[in-house]
């Protein structure tokens, strides 16, 4: 591979600013795109939503609940899903997502209750819930909160 062999890839490059109204030759000429007359024709043409002065839906509809930008995304996964893997090890987030039991742990991982654990491990997540850290300590294991 030389320097003089670099080019993007297939379908990457992508003009913004394509030249309209430019005569018919360019495809795009005489109207440019925009059709006969109207106001949307014509420059200085409204903002995107506007309604001709009447109140506009996004106006006209209730504003309803409340996002809450604290909130965190935790992934929750069962007791019987620990049994992948191998008695006596130690499980943490990033050994979940390497034998793909998570995928995408956002915010954290909490171990539920459901299902039956069969090995003693070590478990270190962000939130067990009672049930589970009981039953990961009733075999000899640990349920330690990271």
């Amino acid at each position: 591979m030389n320097l003089s062999e670099l080019r993007p890839a297939d379908g990457s490059k992508q003009s913004a600013n394509f030249r309209r109204g430019r005569g018919h030759g360019s495809g795009n000429g005489k109207t440019a795109g925009k059709g006969h007359k109207g106001q949307k024709a014509r420059s200085g043409a409204p903002r995107i939503g506007f309604e001709g002065g009447q109140m506009p839906l996004y106006r006209r509809l209730p504003k309803r609940g409340f996002k809450n930008i604290n909130t965190k995304e935790i992934v929750a996964i069962n007791l019987d899903m620990l049994n992948k893997f191998e008695d006596g090890s130690e499980v943490t987030v990033a050994t979940l997502v390497e034998a793909g039991v998570v995928s995408n742990p956002k915010d954290g991982v909490k171990i539920l209750g459901n299902g039956e654990l069969t090995k003693k491990l070590t478990v270190k997540v962000n939130a067990f819930s009672a049930s589970a850290a009981a039953a990961i300590e009733a075999l000899g294991g640990k349920a330690e909160v990271i």
